[in-house]
């Protein structure tokens, strides 16, 4: 049985499908490789900024009305962020650049994380945490207070 779009998830919250967990983090309690002070991180870095072509909420790429990103895209069914309650609160979809998009369930775009960098930034560019892989494949997002606040 096919599901219905990302909104029919959020009403059932099935963790089941959920492979992505959010959770809040204490930046202060990072190691410093996963911190925004780790070059590969921080904000100021080209690569990481929200001006960069494949970091661009202007760019096709990363923007919702592109199907691979849409919320109606089944394969972003399978690809959900939920909290520890089950409570699911977007998607993530890659680019074709490395680039890695989250986006609530309606499909705005909150965070991305830049090829090459282990961390999460807002669209305007401000740390706002860090991706790990998650056991069983996909990620796992340690996010910031601020950042949990968008979705």
């Amino acid at each position: 049985m096919r599901l219905a779009p990302l909104a029919a998830l959020m009403l059932c919250a099935l963790p089941a499908l959920a492979d992505a967990p959010l959770f809040l983090l204490d930046q202060t309690r990072l190691p410093f490789d996963l911190g925004p002070g780790a070059p590969q991180n921080q904000p100021s870095r080209q690569a990481n900024s929200p001006h960069a072509a494949a970091n661009s909420a202007a760019s096709p790429a990363n923007s919702a009305s592109r199907y691979a990103n849409s919320p109606r895209n089944p394969a972003n069914e399978k690809r959900v962020i939920f909290t520890a309650d089950g409570t699911v609160v977007g998607y993530y979809a890659p680019n074709g650049s490395g680039t890695l998009n989250l986006f609530t369930v309606t499909g705005k775009r909150v965070a991305y994380r830049p090829r090459g960098s282990k961390s999460l930034f807002s669209s305007d560019g401000r740390w706002c945490g860090t991706v790990a892989d998650a056991s069983g494949g996909g990620f796992a997002f340690g996010i910031i207070r601020d950042c949990a606040a968008l979705f």
